[in-house]
């Protein structure tokens, strides 16, 4: 029997991608979102054989509007309202100074980070109240709670997602919505090599002389987030290394 629908946006890699496979295994149907099309319908074979469980895919840019509308229109035509979305779609671009940044690289994130989540959950959401029941829940960061070097324009959209969790949360606290931010810490993934444009090098040295959370810890503690009884709502969850006292302090052998 299933557990439930699950949408996850990003679920192409890293964070996005160890959870669906997380919850597939766990018994809940998907709804796959990414760019990268491919990987998805690959995935979705394999689990579905795997688990049993009905996989949806939908090649899907979150910075593109209509696209975003087409396709939720979509998905709730079909009768698939999830009933939790996961708002993984995200990136970093560089480590410079703020006055350093290229534009191009600023509008990338706040369109992705920021831009991306309010179209895909204000695209569901009316569906999620009229039904009274559902659960949003936004992957935020560390560098949402406090800023770093170099990282200005990226910890901004964080916090912005944060916020958006929150008002989200009080302009539905009439209704059955959940709504919770993840703000995982240090984790393994291929995030910095996107951010360094596949400078392989470089993004390792961001993982060096520590033990990073992996993207399976981050699945485990969402998958726990959404099993709780409808009376329990989980608001906001850090997750850090062991060695990371905050966002930016971490200790490295």
């Amino acid at each position: 029997m299933s557990q439930g629908t699950v949408m996850i946006t990003g679920a192409s890699s890293g964070i996005g991608r160890a959870t669906a496979r997380l919850l597939a295994e766990k018994g809940y149907d998907l709804i796959l979102a990414a760019r990268r099309e491919d990987i998805l319908t690959q995935d979705a074979a394999a689990w579905e054989k795997e688990y049993g469980v009905t996989v949806r895919v939908y090649p899907l840019d979150v910075t593109k509007r209509a696209m975003v509308e087409r396709v939720c229109e979509q998905i709730v035509a079909s009768g698939a309202l999830p009933d939790v979305l996961i708002n993984n779609a995200g990136l970093a671009r560089e480590l410079a100074p703020f006055h350093e940044n290229e534009l191009d690289d600023i509008e990338e994130m706040l369109h992705t980070n920021v831009r991306g989540l309010m179209y895909v959950t204000r695209a569901l959401l009316p569906a999620m109240i009229e039904r009274n029941s559902g659960h949003i829940v936004n992957l935020g960061s560390t560098a949402g709670l406090a800023a770093y070097a170099g990282g200005t324009v990226y910890c901004a959209t964080k916090a912005a997602v944060k916020m958006l969790s929150d008002g989200i949360r009080i302009d539905t606290i009439a209704t059955d919505i959940k709504v919770t931010t993840i703000m995982p810490g240090l984790v393994e993934t291929p995030f910095s090599e996107v951010r360094f444009r596949g400078d392989t090098e470089r993004a390792a040295a961001v993982y060096a002389g520590v033990e990073a959370l992996t993207p399976e810890d981050i699945a485990d503690t969402i998958e726990f987030v959404i099993s709780r009884p409808r009376r329990m709502q989980i608001s906001d969850v850090t997750i850090m290394a062991n060695q990371q006292a905050t966002g930016y302090l971490i200790h490295k052998e």
